[in-house]
């Protein structure tokens, strides 16, 4: 109750958000205006989603919550990773509390509401459509979504699997590029705090029935250290990072016939602070898709697929931290193909119909070659051990008009989930080598959801949702054991997938300046994967992944945005979320144990203020208290965190702009395994935008 009333009192004291909702210049935006409950009007300004019901649709006739960050608020963020940006919403969870400037890959979890907070993903994340989430490992390579690309973030954090399938457990987070509208040109240079240099170009042109966009993007950093100050030794310095990423995407529109293609690369490369601590990464993407339009329906198919590479190295460090060898070294290639094909229409008239089918697989093998202090006969010296994974999915939604104040939107899924041609090799100090055939695995899943919103007024709506979704795990939780600092953490391949049943119940409120979202939720997960800690360790493992028997998280969302003037925008925004065990036969000493890393109170409040010829904004945020493991023995303290950005419009396309991070230069963790790590100090950055706007070519934007 005390972190509750911090919260409280922080919101009611410091305005929120980030930057005005329109990126129309104050004074040239159309007027505020609320169509007729239930109506399908789209009026100026209006905020079209596509995330909530799989289907284009006003953001005020939705049934399931939604939040969207709009490419204003994208633009004049203070953050310029796209992790960062999305934690701006209180109810955006990523394992532990720090950057992917300096957090290993592998720890980019993201969970939506505190469901299943951990380094593998209880939320789907989507660009354009199609899945993000690395498929071995079910992470999150945030840097590979530069913002410069982004047009805009929709939210979606309750059960989604009947519409998205696996991963979409605790809901989805769908990234929308921008458009290719005509010939345009934006470019970032910025340096800042920490050796860190940036630089970012996106470029279009539309010529015919073709549209062409080309994206780079480039970060390095010197990095700090990350390990607190009380326990570093010889061994430990700043942790230095870098990462590319480019894209290039093709369009072709004629008629009712919309088609595309598109590749992209990322390459990453972590220094952890640490001697022999490492991480790499190197991913290419690909995608090819049609879109139909005829009298009936639209038809759209799509196939996409990638290879991944993950690469890691640990070290074995002495008491004092004075030396440290290479304790082991992992290489985790992996490659998925999938595809995804969706019918809408409005064949009956009111009822709106979505019917689809995706299927994907997943093939990865995770290779150690471990380095022990000393080696015997028996001594375990490299581990082998990997599968496929088959997903398919057949789904229908029916939204229904049932009257221009009410709105019903009914969704089954049907999952199949298999897990084949795995294997273990364990090879031994002596040479001798010993692969043992796992056990295939399959399971089929039904999935139901329900949502209804009522339009009581023009200004005031209630909507509720109840839905069942599920996860299987992935071949990282089944096969690939990882490190944390000095916590070993071993594979499972017994375990289950996750089922969940929740439900929210929530209003809106929608004025000519005011907007008013808060949401009740709760959420009952069955068989819940954790990293358990265990009595004894197990082959140096002092921890491993298990299921549960049921964990619960329940609690509410509160969104307000507030446009004081045509400069002035407040927002705020907070998330509150109590997740405990209720049910572990295996491990009874857990039950009633908060679940690690994830805090009951998270607040984002901000101000800001935009005119034609420059914005600013400050924003503050409060990360409540959590803890680092199951046991809830190590805890995490609450901070408050303040940034801000200004930028001035020079002419010519050019603007300058300058940000800051942690202006308070609190020192807070951000982990606590073995080790216990924390957050980046303050920082700036300075830099040019170039923008050059849009010429239309006469072609309408791609169906």
């Amino acid at each position: 109750m005390a972190g509750l009333r911090r919260a409280i009192a922080l919101a009611s004291l410091t305005f929120a958000a980030r930057a005005a909702a329109d990126p129309t210049p104050p004074g040239d935006e159309p007027p505020a205006v609320v169509a007729p409950a239930g109506s399908d009007e789209v009026v100026p300004g209006e905020v079209i989603v596509v995330t909530g019901l799989r289907l284009p649709r006003a953001l005020r006739d939705l049934p399931p919550a939604v939040t969207v960050i709009d490419r204003a608020q994208i633009a004049r963020s203070p953050h310029a990773l796209s992790d960062e940006l999305v934690r701006e919403a209180p109810m955006v969870g990523t394992f532990r509390r720090s950057s992917s400037a300096i957090a290993d890959p592998t720890s980019q979890g993201l969970n939506l509401r505190g469901v299943g907070p951990s380094g593998v993903s209880r939320a789907l994340v989507l660009r354009d459509g199609l899945p993000v989430n690395d498929p071995f490992g079910g992470w999150v390579y945030w840097r590979a979504l530069p913002t410069l690309d982004i047009e805009r973030i929709e939210i979606a954090p309750s059960g989604a699997s009947a519409l998205f399938g696996n991963f979409a457990l605790g809901g989805v987070l769908h990234v929308i590029s921008r458009p290719i509208e005509g010939r345009a040109v934006d470019a970032i240079a910025a340096a800042g705090s920490l050796g860190t240099l940036r630089a970012a170009a996106r470029a279009t042109e539309r010529l015919g029935d073709y549209g062409v966009a080309l994206d780079a993007e480039g970060l390095r950093t010197d990095g700090y250290t990350p390990i607190a100050r009380a326990q570093r030794g010889p061994v430990d310095g700043p942790a230095a990072s870098h990462h590319a990423s480019g894209g290039l995407r093709v369009e072709r529109v004629r008629g009712d016939t919309a088609g595309h293609a598109e590749a992209r690369a990322f390459t990453e490369s972590l220094d952890a602070g640490t001697q022999h601590t490492t991480a790499d990464v190197r991913t290419l993407t690909y995608d090819a898709g049609v879109r139909l339009r005829t009298e009936p329906g639209t038809l759209e198919v799509q196939l996409f697929g990638g290879t991944q590479r993950f690469e890691q190295e640990r070290a074995r460090l002495t008491a004092n931290r004075a030396t440290a060898t290479t304790a082991s070294k992992q290489r985790t290639p992996s490659n998925n193909q999938g595809l995804v094909a969706t019918w809408t229409g409005r064949p009956l008239g009111a009822h709106e119909l979505v019917v689809g089918v995706d299927a994907q697989r997943v093939a990865g093998t995770a290779r150690d070659a471990l380095a022990p202090a000393m080696v015997e006969a028996e001594t375990l010296i490299a581990r082998r051990a990997g599968g496929e994974q088959r997903f398919a999915g057949v789904f229908a939604q029916d939204a229904i008009h049932v009257s221009p104040a009410l709105e019903l939107a009914a969704a089954v899924r049907l999952d199949a989930w298999q897990n084949v041609d795995a294997r273990r090799t364990l090879t031994l100090g002596d040479g001798s080598a010993m692969t043992a055939e796992l056990a295939d695995a399959s399971e089929v899943q039904l999935d139901p959801r329900l949502g209804a919103l009522v339009h009581v007024t023009r200004e005031l709506a209630i909507r509720a949702s109840g839905y069942r979704a599920f996860r299987a795990p992935t071949l990282n939780e089944l096969y690939r054991p990882f490190q944390v600092g000095t916590i070993l953490t071993a594979a499972n391949a017994q375990l289950r997938p996750e089922t969940l049943w929740g439900g929210e119940l929530g209003t809106q409120i929608i004025l000519a300046r005011v907007g008013l979202q808060a949401t009740a939720f709760w959420n009952q997960l069955h068989g819940a994967i954790a990293n358990v800690t265990l009595a004894e360790p197990v082959d140096g493992a002092a921890r491993m992944r298990q299921n549960l028997g049921e964990t619960r998280v329940a609690g509410l969302d509160l969104e307000l945005s507030w446009h004081v003037t045509d400069a002035w925008t407040a927002r705020v925004a907070h998330a509150f979320s109590d997740g405990r065990v209720t049910s572990a036969p295996a491990q009874p000493a857990l039950v009633g144990k908060r679940l690690a890393q994830d805090p009951h109170q998270r607040t984002t409040a901000a101000l800001s203020y935009a005119i034609a010829a420059a914005s600013a904004g400050v924003q503050v945020r409060y990360l409540g208290r959590q803890f680092e493991d199951d046991l809830n023995t190590q805890p995490i303290g609450a901070v408050v965190l303040v940034d801000v950005r200004a930028d001035v419009r020079l002419g010519g396309g050019i603007s300058v702009f300058a940000s800051g991070q942690n202006l308070l230069d609190r020192r807070y963790l951000v982990g606590r395994a073995g080790i216990d790590t924390e957050g980046a100090p303050r920082t700036f950055e300075l830099g040019v935008a170039y923008h050059l706007g849009s010429i239309d070519r006469g072609r309408s934007r791609p169906l």
